[in-house]
């Protein structure tokens, strides 16, 4: 039986925020940004939902009918990088003022991100957590992936934890070595990189 996947709209924003602050919540990178877990848990979906917001604004949210997990993507156009100079310093200030990380994942991220060609990028991808393991993330990825097999173009993600490789690597990622992120004090960040199949 198939995922239904549908565009996501204003009015699943809170849904979409929802979604992505369950599904992160203990995901390394998280951790790493909001070190403390119960100050996390009141301030992690102010991140999520401005990443939410600048997705539904210039890219595209996937979500399954049901609700359970949705895919943030932009499509980024060769020489580009995402966002501005100043977006990093905005995103910490509208979030967490006080939250040097917040600024400094915008900026470390966006040093690793690939410019050399056009490609679509998987900004995030989250489900609930009381459906992971069910098959919903790879059928939201490859909803994308068989489009850009289709347009001749690449697409691109950074995993945040081994598990997640693992899922990306199946579905014909590859690490970007000498782009590993190494989170000053934190987790690793896989960015990887995959190109279109005939």
């Amino acid at each position: 039986m198939g995922v239904a996947i549908r565009a996501a709209g204003e009015g699943d924003r809170e849904l979409v925020v929802r979604l992505l602050d369950e599904a992160f919540q203990d995901d390394p990178v998280s951790a790493w940004v909001f070190p403390e877990a119960e100050y996390r848990r009141s301030t992690h979906h102010r991140l999520m939902a401005a990443f939410t917001d600048i997705v539904l604004a210039e890219g595209r949210v996937d979500l399954t009918e049901d609700g359970s997990a949705c895919a943030l993507w932009l499509s980024v156009p060769a020489g580009e990088h995402i966002g501005d100079d100043d977006g990093p310093a905005q995103l910490r200030e509208a979030v967490d003022p006080a939250n040097e990380r917040v600024e400094l994942i915008g900026r470390l991220t966006e040093r690793i991100h690939p410019t050399h060609r056009a490609h679509e990028y998987l900004w995030m991808i989250g489900v609930a957590p009381g459906r992971q393991g069910e098959g919903l993330g790879s059928a939201l990825i490859a909803h994308v992936l068989d489009r850009c097999d289709r347009d001749g173009l690449p697409a691109y993600l950074e995993a945040s934890n081994a598990r997640s490789r693992a899922l990306y690597t199946r579905l014909g990622f590859t690490t970007l070595t000498e782009r590993v992120l190494d989170l000053p004090g934190g987790p690793r960040m896989w960015p990887m990189w995959r190109e279109p199949r005939g």
